[in-house]
């Protein structure tokens, strides 16, 4: 066998995951179809908040080990991505947010003159905010110093791993439905523009549950990104003009000073949803052990290291 456990799957679950069961002692193979730069992570907004993710009984627990280390490593921004950003949740009361919203540095509820023209309430506070592309390098850095290898492989069924390893960790996304086969997971498809910063340097957010097009701008080191869109069952990948116009239109309502701004990219992900998310271990033939951790929808980022060290445990523990 070569290495205790193969971790499918390159993105923020993946790596978060396979660094946990490396910095725990580990020796973990990290198989991803694309480069990691290259996955669906990698174009992510990553504000820290729950989105689209159930079941609600763990997703507290998950949020809060994972402020816990966003807060650490927002130390060290510049190495790692990860900052502690005010701004604003529109729409949203305190009520039922749960136990990890009293973390949250400066959370209270947004004055009137704190909302923008047509929003009655909302929350300020201040979260973690993400840049995905130095936090991806970062989590393959550490992964490595912790002995990890990280391999640009397709899986095209869990076999392949198992007959390498006898513990491998499906963290594949949306790539479950194909090796587990499980149709329940399915794309959400996400649109942002990335523009030049005009003076931004708070968040804001306004996303309300079911709805095609959300509202959010997020000030990051190269740009301020502007979103977005939430569909489902969409697999396109390509970034529509017209859905790239309405955006800015959105958060040129708020901020006007958008309407002019210099657009650097278009970003289009897919995120994968699935009714809850699957954290499980079912057994191999021969002894081996296969655990799932995927379904994460918009929020693989706010819970990856409270689901990566519930997968851990799951290694470790009886199936």
């Amino acid at each position: 066998m070569n290495g205790d456990v193969i971790v499918v799957g390159g993105g923020v679950i993946g790596l978060t995951t396979a660094l946990v069961l490396a910095e725990n002692g580990r020796r973990v193979r990290l198989w991803t179809r694309d480069p990691v730069a290259r996955t669906t992570s990698a174009v992510a907004g990553a504000l820290f908040w729950p989105y689209r993710i159930e079941p609600a009984r763990l997703v507290g627990a998950w949020l809060e080990q994972s402020l816990t280390r966003y807060e650490e490593m927002a130390r060290r921004p510049d190495e790692t991505g990860v900052r502690v950003v005010p701004g604003v949740m529109a729409d949203t009361s305190p009520d039922g947010l749960g136990s990890w919203a009293s973390r949250l540095g400066e959370l209270r509820e947004a004055r009137g003159d704190e909302l923008p023209d047509g929003y009655r309430q909302g929350l300020r506070a201040a979260v973690p905010l993400i840049d995905m592309p130095t936090h991806l390098r970062y989590l393959k850095g550490r992964l490595r110093a912790a002995g990890g290898t990280v391999e640009v492989r397709t899986a095209t069924a869990l076999r392949e791993p198992a007959a390498e390893a006898p513990v491998v960790v499906n963290c594949s996304g949306l790539g479950a439905r194909e090796l587990a086969a499980d149709a329940s997971v399915r794309p959400v498809r996400g649109q942002l523009v990335v523009v030049a910063n005009p003076g931004i340097d708070e968040w804001f957010v306004s996303a309300v549950a079911g709805a095609a097009d959300t509202t959010y701008m997020l000030p990051q080191p190269y740009g301020v990104l502007l979103g977005g869109t939430s569909t489902d069952n969409a697999w396109d990948l390509n970034a529509h003009p017209a859905d790239a116009a309405a955006i800015v239109a959105r958060c040129a309502r708020i901020r006007p000073d958008l309407a002019g701004a210099r657009v650097l990219e278009h970003r289009v992900g897919l995120r994968p949803a699935r009714p809850r998310v699957r954290l499980e271990a079912v057994p191999l033939p021969g002894g081996g052990r296969l655990v799932h951790n995927y379904g994460h929808g918009g929020a693989g980022v706010t819970v990856a290291w409270g689901c990566a060290e519930d997968a851990a445990r799951l290694v470790a523990g009886p199936v």
